[in-house]
């Protein structure tokens, strides 16, 4: 068989047959104890009160790198040899992966360059430096992670640098299941259901396979937000397919496609997948800075967005969600908020168009405004060549239900409009 087949029939026979084993995880754990920090696993209070069930939170926002993913990168790092640590390692990695590895890098003194998208966010570029310090070079490069990714790989095959994935690799797996066996060690009782954040599915596979032989009656429900739903799209094809279009928006969980080996094991231990909307997900957000204090990026927040869509099934059961990081940087408060309100049908957009006449924008204040309602966005141009001008607003609204009676007034004093909430392209273009 030539060499490029045999290749490829090996990495087809690894995939089909391999499974996270409760000893590999075991290993994991020892090989983190001295790295990475048990988190908590806290009893939360105001969603156990709302859900009438018991609601722990799994708290890796807590990490060193406030987040899960030191554990899969350690664990990689870890397991190779001398010779291999001698060349150095690369990854590519907007976000969490890159922290890792960074690390890592640091802690076990061996050379790593860190491919990032250029538009990566400054404050990710200086945690990354600050994680690594002298230990790692980064490459800023393309405007994607897939142009970042390629460039990583065609810095292993010519630098000979081990590549560390985010996600499709045993020792990665082994190292994210460790969440699950500190779950069923820290648990006083038996859990009924764990819902997990999924992107690539490094997490969900290694949590899943743990807690698969060890609680077996444990529903095990993997969360994706609504924009990239690639590891649902895949299960239900039956095979891992790519997402042509994703919303980048819950940037740690937004993968275009899933990983192979990740696939396989999650089709056998996951019971479901939940799409979490990425509105669904900011209220999430504000809901438990509001209440918590606590801070968590958008993939983070994932799993406990989930619990509405399962409000009925959990009452009186014991739940665990993995609050999987914190790293979200604060310019993104006002998009937050934005989305939230959205989300709850709170902020509407419109293109009005005005009688080119006086007092047109009285009557709209005056007329079709509720009481309560506040305009937050308005541009307008004036055409004289024409009856009626274009004007983009931005409405709050007090409460979702006065809505409908805006669109009735709308109507009523003649304005013509565009609801932009349902045109995203065009909302996207215009706000």
């Amino acid at each position: 068989m030539k060499p490029l087949l045999l290749q490829i029939a090996k990495k087809q026979k690894m995939r089909d047959s391999y499974f996270p084993k409760l000893k590999d995880i075991t290993s994991a754990k020892l090989n983190l104890n001295e790295v990475v920090l048990t988190t908590p696993l806290q009893e939360n209070r105001n969603l156990s009160e709302r859900f009438q069930a018991k609601i722990l939170l799994k708290r890796e926002d807590l990490q060193a790198v406030r987040s899960y993913k030191l554990r899969g990168a350690f664990n990689k790092i870890m397991h190779l040899t001398s010779e291999e640590r001698s060349r150095g390692v690369v990854c590519a990695s907007a976000g969490n992966h890159a922290q890792g590895v960074a690390y890592s890098c640091s802690l076990l003194n061996i050379s790593g360059k860190i491919y990032m998208p250029a538009t990566t966010p400054k404050q990710k570029i200086t945690q990354v430096r600050m994680f690594g310090k002298d230990k790692i070079k980064i490459v800023l490069t393309g405007d994607t992670f897939d142009e970042a990714n390629q460039a990583a790989l065609a810095d292993c095959h010519q630098s000979g640098r081990i590549f560390i994935h985010p996600f499709d690799d045993p020792q990665i797996i082994e190292g994210q299941g460790t969440v699950g066996l500190e779950i069923l060690q820290q648990a006083a009782t038996s859990i009924d259901y764990v819902f997990i954040p999924v992107g690539g599915g490094g997490l969900a596979a290694g949590v899943g396979a743990y807690f698969k032989e060890i609680s077996p009656t444990t529903q095990i429900i993997g969360v994706e937000p609504a924009g990239a739903p690639s590891m649902k799209e895949s299960i239900a094809a039956g095979k891992v397919i790519s997402l042509e279009n994703i919303d980048k928006f819950v940037d740690g969980a937004a993968v275009q496609k899933a990983g192979e080996l990740t696939f396989e094991i999650c089709r056998k231990v996951l019971s479901d997948i939940v799409l979490v909307p990425e509105g669904k997900v900011c209220s999430t957000i504000l809901e438990l800075y509001n209440q918590d204090a606590i801070v968590v990026e958008p993939a983070g927040a994932l799993s406990i967005a989930a619990l509405d869509f399962y409000a009925e099934k959990i009452k009186g059961k014991t739940v665990v969600c993995i609050v999987s990081g914190s790293n979200n940087d604060i310019t993104r408060t006002e998009e937050i908020k934005e989305r939230s309100l959205m989300y709850e049908g709170l902020m509407h957009y419109f293109i009005v168009r005005f009688p080119q006449r006086a007092g047109a924008l009285r009557v709209f204040t005056e007329q079709v405004l509720g009481p309560g309602d506040d305009i937050t966005y308005f541009e307008y141009r004036k055409k004289n060549n024409r009856e009626n001008g274009p004007a983009v607003i931005g409405i709050e609204l007090q409460n979702k239900d006065d809505f409908q009676g805006l669109i009735e007034r709308l109507s009523q004093h003649g304005f013509v409009y565009e609801y932009l909430n349902e045109k995203p392209d065009l909302f996207q273009f215009l706000i």
